[in-house]
């Protein structure tokens, strides 16, 4: 059964998480905190989305996604952040579910895309992406700013370019 998550599926979430961290070999990188990531996903301004999976009785995976916009479609999307099963619950369904599940949604809500990323070392699910019909996008890299650098650019002394000899130009269009 596939249903959206409820927030006392909190503890649940975080635990497939950490799950899900420890699977990709970046354990050491999770430092959620379980009253926030509550807020961010059940609060006044709601960040992401999750579904949950479960076999019988036991929550067994998730997915969690939000919206993103392609300018060039001029549609909205949805983006896959991750999706996890537990290994002893795989080979069932319960990822292709979830998939099925949100480009359901995705064609609901008239999105143009469902789109995530994965590992490149992860070739279990590489090859269950492409028996989904997904393709790998060539050409584009991820870019990140996190942590202190994040924070230091958002300290930047942004000056507005100089665009036929004034800033003001930029501001008056």
């Amino acid at each position: 059964m596939i249903r959206p998550a409820r927030p006392d599926d909190i503890g649940e979430i975080a635990s497939l998480i950490r799950a899900l961290a420890d699977y990709e070999r970046l354990a050491d990188s999770v430092v959620l905190d379980e009253t926030a990531l509550r807020d961010h996903l059940f609060g006044e301004r709601r960040y992401a989305e999750v579904l949950i999976v479960e076999d019988g009785d036991e929550v067994v995976g998730f997915a969690l996604f939000f919206h993103n916009f392609s300018t060039f479609l001029g549609r909205p999307g949805i983006y896959l952040e991750d999706l996890f099963v537990k290994p002893e619950h795989r080979g069932r369904g319960h990822g292709n579910a979830l998939i099925v599940e949100l480009a359901r949604l995705a064609v609901e809500r008239g999105c143009g895309r469902l789109e995530w990323s994965v590992l490149d070392w992860n070739e279990p699910a590489i090859d269950f992406y492409r028996s989904l019909g997904a393709e790998p996008v060539d050409g584009w890299t991820v870019y990140r700013v996190a942590g202190d650098a994040m924070v230091t650019l958002a300290r930047r002394d942004a000056k507005p370019f100089n665009v036929r000899g004034s800033s003001d130009s930029i501001r008056k269009r």
